[in-house]
């Protein structure tokens, strides 16, 4: 894996997937150019100038990689040397059973560690079109991909890249909610990496009050759509509240606001109707992020409705919520098992735009195609990790583990986060507990993700002692 590459590997895009390819590039003796057009021109969603910037929620979600598919795509990363990972390690905030870091810290890490690896140039400037003469490219400018080179990138493929609107969260100054009204716990009281159990803030509301937030949200101000963007579809995990709300009365105290193994210690005896969680957003715990309140609303109406929460009546946000509108490929048609572009294979795509959805299959997506760059610049090849690993079976879902619609014209694929769903089956499901109980129910579900998640983890260390072993002396 330390062989000198040849070729420079060049990657546009410095967000998690790219900056996570232009490390794994670098670790096994690639050179590497890494191009990033902010601060020359910066996004509707970013900041800031750093690379890896966190632009919607803090949290890489779960970190259980016995239970939870994301907390075992965590554990493959940290196995194959993520440097996303190890950042996001590095500058972590409590967060009950999830891993939610430091944006600013979290940022700067990733940036320092590119900078100084001496393998790594990182070159500001927008990239419209990409040169002929790159002959190894990973495109990882995800969803926010500048219209230039998105212009290209359609004549290269010739077809429209599908797109979906994403939406952001507020983030509120801690120090502004009422702790009187308010108070600290993570639901059952579960306690995660880092955390205490009593890791979110949450603000309770009685049925009334749950029925006027509802009715505010609907009848809110939107932002308006240009005439382009109205018929672009919403990824389902990440709903504008307001959208989620036009999907039924109940839905917010079904999703985001379920009042669900939470006790109001202000008020014991009454159970909230619904609850509304806010999470720590920066390390020194001075900013909480609204738990799943991504909104399109305009930022007045944003202000009211949301200081209209009991507990945030005095709130003052540091970021109140937006909208940007996200591309992908219809990768399944477009790219090749290596992420190639079947029409053009010295280029690469990777992240979000490859049709994955969240910040941890983001940079993951970006590690296995820096891996598989690295490989083709040493005139090698890499085979695919297994599909019974969660790298693997985002990778089929990414290539081809879609279904098809059978409607003339109409193109199915959609983006997907990590789930059990994306797994092969297993070949022999656990049936009895270790006392030799026959398991049932959701005992049963938990020894089958159990299972999952140790096969996986098995077969991801087989197929890295024998993808990256070293050859034997002569």
């Amino acid at each position: 894996m330390t062989a000198t590459l040849s070729p420079i590997v060049h990657i546009i895009g410095a967000g998690l997937a790219g900056s996570e390819a232009a490390w794994q590039v670098a670790a096994a003796g690639g050179r590497v150019i890494l191009h990033e057009m902010r601060p020359v021109r910066m996004t509707e969603a970013h900041r800031t100038d750093g690379l890896a910037e966190l632009v919607c929620s803090n949290s890489f979600r779960s970190d259980d990689a016995a239970n939870n598919a994301v907390g075992l795509l965590h554990a493959e990363m940290r196995k194959l040397g993520s440097l996303i990972m190890r950042a996001a390690d590095t500058n972590q905030v409590p967060a009950g059973g999830a891993l939610a870091v430091d944006r600013v810290g979290f940022s700067a890490a990733v940036t320092r560690a590119l900078n100084e690896h001496p393998n790594i140039e990182v070159n500001r400037c927008e990239i419209a079109a990409i040169p002929a003469e790159w002959g190894n490219v990973i495109v990882a400018t995800g969803p926010l991909t500048s219209a230039p080179l998105a212009a290209a990138i359609r004549v290269l493929t010739d077809e429209n890249a599908l797109a979906f609107f994403d939406a952001i969260a507020p983030i509120v100054h801690k120090e502004t909610i009422d702790m009187s009204v308010a108070w600290f716990q993570s639901r059952y009281d579960k306690a995660g990496p880092g955390g205490t159990g009593a890791d979110y803030i949450n603000c309770p509301m009685t049925r009334d009050q749950y029925e006027a937030f509802v009715a505010a949200l609907l009848a809110g101000e939107k932002t308006d759509f240009k005439e382009w963007e109205t018929n672009t579809p919403y990824f389902d995990g990440c709903l504008p509240i307001e959208v989620m709300a036009e999907r039924g009365h109940e839905t917010l105290r079904h999703g985001p606001m379920k009042p669900v193994g939470l006790t109001n210690p202000h008020n014991p005896t009454v159970k909230p109707y619904a609850v509304v969680q806010l999470r720590q957003d920066n390390r020194l715990g001075t900013l909480y992020n609204m738990v799943g309140f991504q909104t399109k609303l305009k930022y007045g109406p944003q202000q009211r409705i949301f200081r209209s929460i009991p507990g945030l009546e005095k709130a003052e946000f540091a970021r109140l919520g937006g909208l940007h509108r996200n591309t992908f490929l219809n990768s399944p048609k477009l790219l090749d098992e290596q992420l190639r572009l079947r029409t053009e294979p010295r280029l690469r795509f990777a992240g979000q735009m490859t049709g994955c959805e969240g910040y941890v299959e983001s940079a993951c997506v970006g590690l296995i195609a820096g891996l598989y760059a690295a490989a083709e610049a040493r005139g090698a090849s890499l085979a695919p990790p297994p599909p019974t690993t969660a790298l693997g079976a985002l990778l089929g879902h990414i290539i081809g583990g879609h279904i098809e619609t059978i409607e003339p014209g109409s193109r199915s694929f959609q983006p997907m986060n990590i789930n059990f769903g994306l797994f092969p089956p297993l070949a022999n499901p656990p049936t009895r507990n270790a006392e030799g109980a026959r398991l049932r129910g959701n005992e049963k579900t938990i020894a089958k993700k159990q299972a999952l998640s140790a096969r996986a983890l098995g077969d991801l260390d087989r197929w890295i002692a024998e993808s990256f072993r070293v050859p034997a002396a002569a």
